[in-house]
């Protein structure tokens, strides 16, 4: 797994999961639970993780949008 970002902000990490889906890229989101736990006061960033192999592209598709 290769890590792409790290975000406190739960709609744009929504937003860009949808993204990479679109382009046939599976997004797994890290620390998700964890943020949770202390109260989602936005405290924890939660990390945007996606299979090495698919990185290049997810990368790119990040940055064809504005998001890297």
């Amino acid at each position: 797994m290769r890590e792409l970002l790290r975000a406190t902000d739960p709609v744009r990490l929504s937003w860009l999961i949808a993204l990479l889906a679109d382009a046939g890229i599976e997004a797994v989101l890290f620390d998700a639970h964890t943020s949770v736990l202390e109260g989602s006061i936005g405290a924890i960033p939660q990390r945007l993780m996606v299979d090495e192999e698919d990185s290049a592209q997810a990368f790119r598709v990040l940055r064809e949008a504005g998001e890297a």
